[in-house]
């Protein structure tokens, strides 16, 4: 158990590291020797579950995309039910999101009712910063993993409501975890407003997230808290049936 243990610690190390890791910086990261990670490394990468590259870095393997893939289809059906619930209780556009190499990536969604909503294509990918729904799974991550994505991608301004400031987004970010739901008040698009919430698992982590969103003139800004009180219990139904069984 204690070798599964490592290698998927390794597996998870590489799948946040954006563009790799070498062999001592992993080596570092786990506290283990070396010649234990270089052994685990190379069952790994019999298996195509890790690479290794022309400058001797090692990344996610090939493999991994096809569980990806399934993993990833598995938890939108899974949240069918929920996104129909949400989609209910807000009137509103329900989103499932995931976060893949630095982007959020929705993979399941249910259209509101209203002519007017909004649409986001299923496969689409967005930045983790100006989303609701990055929001809310950067912030279940470790403070390091944090700043290492944010050092790789930066803070780029999407709209003049996109936070750009990292101390600011750092403050953001805790105020996420105080109050279980990410906001997106025109960060990503103008005049669309997001509510998002975390889907944790049994570490703790939010692999991935439920959102709703509309335009800001349907969901106003003083209706988010109300708004958000009403969808928690869905989004943590999502959460335990998904993530936590």
């Amino acid at each position: 158990m204690q070798s599964v243990d490592r290698a998927l610690a390794l597996v998870e190390l590489l799948a946040a590291s954006g563009d790799g890791a070498g062999l001592a910086d992993l080596a570092r990261a786990t506290g283990l020797p070396q010649p234990t990670v270089h052994r685990l490394l190379r069952a790994l990468h019999e298996r195509g579950w890790v690479r290794q590259d022309a400058d001797r870095r090692y990344a996610p393997g090939a493999r991994l995309i096809g569980l990806g893939n399934a993993a990833q289809s598995l938890l939108a059906t899974g949240a069918q039910p929920y996104l129909r619930e949400a989609v209910a209780v807000s009137g509103e556009t329900a989103n499932l999101a995931v976060l893949e190499a630095d982007q959020v990536v929705y993979v399941g969604q249910v259209a509101s009712p209203h002519r007017l909503r909004m649409f986001t294509e299923v496969g689409n990918r967005a930045p983790a910063h100006s989303t609701g729904v990055g929001k809310a799974m950067l912030a279940h991550l470790p403070g390091p993993a944090v700043r290492e994505l944010l050092e790789r991608t930066g803070l780029p301004r999407r709209t003049a409501t996109t936070i750009t400031d990292p101390d600011q987004f750092t403050a953001e970010l805790a105020a996420v975890r105080a109050r279980g739901y990410a906001t997106d008040d025109g960060e990503e698009e103008p005049g669309v407003r997001c509510v998002a919430f975390p889907l944790t698992d049994l570490s703790g982590r939010a692999p991935a997230a439920l959102s709703v969103s509309g335009p800001a003139s349907r969901i106003g800004a003083g209706a988010v808290a109300d708004l958000a009180a009403r969808l928690l219990p869905v989004a943590a139904a999502c959460g335990d049936h998904l993530l936590r069984r």
